[in-house]
């Protein structure tokens, strides 16, 4: 029988506890509490719906709903082209150390791809900021489910320049892919 929502998000909190504990136990306890501060208003309702792999058009506009309490932090928000966007992996349930994404058939660690399935299951999104009305922006670039908690939002700032970017296994995934075996 499957889990009731309720009891996932019980047992998700037990283990929240227990991680605590272990952690001080080797003397970490810098274990902190997320606060939603809105959510993703999208038209992706499944996660087979979005978007997925290197080629992959994130063109999608949808609604960051910032909650009353929080609208006070987005002032001068408007004078950003783009912004980072920390969500939670809402619907995830537990991780993988290793997995093999959609575009690979080889395993790479989670932490070298963009998997739901997460120790900590945190999202990570750049998007393009179109406008702003009292709480809600108005984005494009949209990857998340409606609905989703939204973490943090920060302007999107790089002083890396291009040609220094290494994009890692995917750019032998991508290679493999076009037939030219690495």
């Amino acid at each position: 029988m499957g889990q009731t929502q309720e009891s996932r998000r019980k047992s998700r909190d037990l283990a929240i506890v227990i991680g605590i504990f272990k952690r001080s136990q080797c003397g970490v306890n810098s274990m902190f509490t997320s606060k939603a501060i809105g959510f993703v208003s999208s038209s992706y309702t499944k996660t087979s719906e979005i978007p997925k792999g290197p080629g992959a058009k994130h063109e999608a506009e949808g609604v960051l709903k910032i909650a009353p309490e929080f609208a006070a932090g987005l002032q001068d928000v408007e004078g950003f082209s783009h912004l980072f966007v920390l969500w939670e992996f809402n619907k995830s349930e537990g991780f993988d150390l290793l997995g093999r994404p959609p575009l690979d058939d080889r395993p790479h660690g989670v932490f070298a791809t963009r998997s739901p399935r997460r120790p900590n299951p945190i999202g990570l999104t750049v998007v393009e900021l179109l406008g702003r009305e009292g709480g809600d922006l108005r984005v494009r670039g949209v990857d998340m489910l409606d609905g989703t908690p939204i973490l943090d939002i920060k302007p999107y700032l790089s002083s890396i320049p291009m040609e220094r970017l290494r994009r890692g296994w995917l750019a032998e995934a991508e290679v493999r892919r076009a037939g030219g075996e690495k």
